[in-house]
């Protein structure tokens, strides 16, 4: 009787001992989640988005989260690193982008809020005004189809084509164009990227270059552009989440911060014009 009392306390203390192991552990595991749910990584492009986010670091630490930032020097990997969950955000696109993305890569992404206007703008060495375009002249565009109906929506402001009647503008190709007095010859498959330096070798007559990317030569639009965006234009970048965390409290309070007075006032100091916030 005494040996099966004696076994049956050991069981009763193995167990105990066991349980506090485990609560122990799932104690810990619960303190490293709420840690780790307290950092939140954002996929950026260098210029200007990188360069917000680390002005929106200490504003954000001050509603309790931590931002990790990490930046891509292109615009296929931070959606995919999105989609593969190695972000919790990513913001270097505008909404036509996203929307494009969505559709033809199948992504469950959300846009959880507007940020800034980059404003593109075609740049030249040899033409100063829409007027001084001569018979023929080469355009250059990036190779981004969601770029083009942007490009050719500024053109037609500047009577320089004229597109189709009913085209919607924000998905509009080349082949939408009908009138084309000037005989522009356009040449769309240029990486983005490298446009500047299409613009600096003078490869071309126009070129259409995003804020982003003229700013890395000290081209500013509203001082150098020859065609210059509209402010009412529809080619907001935003802040990009995996649908199911649109509404993660470290996304609204990201998102809050980027409205602050504080990155607006950044924003408009640093860029002067070039990048326009988006209330």
């Amino acid at each position: 009787m005494k040996k099966k009392l004696l076994s049956l306390g050991l069981v009763t203390l193995l167990a105990v001992g066991l349980a506090a192991c485990s609560g122990s552990k799932t104690a810990k595991d619960k303190d490293s989640k709420n840690e780790e749910n307290k950092t939140l990584v954002v996929g950026a492009s260098p210029t200007p988005h990188a360069e917000i986010l680390e002005k929106a670091k200490p504003l954000l630490k001050e509603k309790g989260y931590d931002l990790e930032v990490k930046v891509f020097q292109d615009y296929v990997l931070p959606n995919k690193a999105l989609a593969e969950k190695e972000l919790d955000a990513n913001y270097f696109q505008h909404i036509p982008y996203l929307e494009k993305e969505i559709k033809d890569k199948k992504y469950d992404f959300a846009n959880a809020g507007a940020i800034h206007l980059e404003k593109m703008a075609f740049y030249s060495k040899s033409v100063k005004k829409p007027t001084d375009v001569k018979d023929g002249a080469t355009v250059l565009v990036s190779n981004s189809q969601t770029d083009w109906g942007r490009v050719i929506t500024m053109l037609q402001d500047a009577d320089l084509v004229k597109v189709k009647e009913g085209t919607d503008l924000v998905n509009a190709t080349f082949d939408d164009i009908e009138e084309n007095p000037k005989n522009l010859k356009f040449k769309y498959d240029i990486d983005p990227a490298i446009l500047t330096t299409a613009y600096q070798n003078d490869e071309g007559d126009l070129i259409a270059i995003n804020a982003n990317f003229a700013e890395n030569i000290q081209l500013n639009p509203e001082k150098d552009g020859v065609i210059v965006e509209k402010d009412n234009s529809p080619y907001a970048n935003v802040i990009a989440t995996r649908t199911d965390d649109k509404d993660d409290e470290r996304v609204k309070a990201l998102i809050e911060v980027l409205h602050s007075k504080e990155i607006k006032d950044f924003i408009n100091e640093k860029w002067n014009g070039t990048i326009s916030v988006v209330d």
